[in-house]
């Protein structure tokens, strides 16, 4: 559940704040899919990289640690380096 509150707190942060009540139709639910989605979409990309060696792999990790940091999950002491 940590994750999910990651990225919704990382979605909403990037958002305009605006207060208005009456009509108001958030989809958390949609929202976090979208962006996972997405995230996964980069991930396999990555992955997927024929440029890079075995020997590179250090680099894709670190590619996808980046993924996650932009999502706003730190992967903890995954990337102290």
């Amino acid at each position: 559940m940590d994750l999910y509150k990651e990225i919704l707190t990382q979605i909403l942060e990037q958002e305009e704040i605006r207060i208005c009540f009456p009509n108001l139709q958030l989809d958390a639910n949609k929202l976090i899919e979208s962006a996972s989605y997405q995230a996964l979409q980069k991930i396999k990309l990555i992955l997927e990289n024929d440029y890079l060696e075995d020997n590179e792999c250090f680099e894709q990790i670190e590619q996808i640690l980046l993924v996650f940091e932009h999502l706003g999950s730190s992967c903890k002491n995954r990337h102290d380096f």
